[in-house]
């Protein structure tokens, strides 16, 4: 077991099979096993400059205790989550690129306070005014309810109503609230791998290989547009360094 190395930017990759798809992509590399799970360091694109790719795990007890751990070991500028999520039937179309502006989580059953308050204390702005428009890459730029469990069909549109949400997953709301706590700027993506609604779930039921098939480009496809979304941060990077006054909010 070893921990992992200081890295400018660092890759988190959550559920098993979006990690099972990244090692696919990457079947040379020398791989590493830490206390989450493995990771390894690599080149992408034409830049020489490496980054880490690292499994930090599904869930959100995972998802907080391991962005803790990358950001203690590897000092980060740049935390990046590329992932799925489930779409909201009606809302957004199946292969979406969703980029992540606020995140909430959602699995909260306050009985005792304010349910509202306790919401609050788990919701994450995601500063991303350093990524200006126009993108390198069509997404979405939408809110991401997180919770553990899947999205269960009869609270979609509570969800929809009460947070505007139109897209959920099981980590974001982790990774982003740890990553803001520490001060670390963070870009999360993620796909849409299957759709939720009044006629129930595309990839529930048995019919788990729809998400398989789906993750697997949705991962591919993520991969392949990294490089761009790296070289946007270390351009705007240059330009803070070149405007001392001007700070980078987080």
């Amino acid at each position: 077991m070893r921990h992992p190395t200081e890295s400018e930017v660092v890759v988190v990759v959550s559920a098993n099979m979006e990690w099972r798809a990244i090692g696919r992509m990457f079947p040379h590399v020398s791989k590493q096993v830490s206390t989450f799970g493995e990771w390894f360091v690599t080149t992408v694109g034409r830049d020489t400059r490496t980054i880490l790719l690292f499994h930090g795990g599904w869930g959100k007890i995972a998802a907080a205790a391991s962005t803790q751990y990358v950001i203690q070991h590897c000092s980060p500028s740049l935390i990046i989550n590329l992932g799925t999520c489930g779409g909201f039937q009606g809302k957004v179309d199946q292969g979406a690129i969703i980029l992540v502006d606020r995140t909430v989580v959602y699995d909260i059953h306050e009985q005792m306070g304010d349910h509202d308050e306790h919401i609050a204390h788990y919701s994450t702005d995601i500063d991303l005014d350093w990524l200006a428009e126009p993108f390198p890459h069509d997404v979405i730029r939408s809110l991401m309810v997180s919770g553990d469990r899947d999205l269960v069909v009869e609270e979609i549109p509570r969800l929809n109503r009460e947070f505007g949400a139109i897209v959920g997953d099981w980590e974001s709301g982790s990774i982003a609230w740890v990553a803001r706590k520490n001060g670390i700027r963070t870009l999360i993506l993620r796909g849409v791998s299957d759709l939720v609604g009044h006629s129930g779930g595309e990839a529930y039921d048995g019919k788990i290989h729809v998400f398989e098939k789906n993750t697997e480009a949705i991962m591919n496809r993520l991969v392949t547009q990294l490089p761009d979304w790296i070289e946007r941060f270390r351009s705007a990077l240059t330009v803070i360094a070149r405007k001392p006054d001007r700070v980078f909010g987080i």
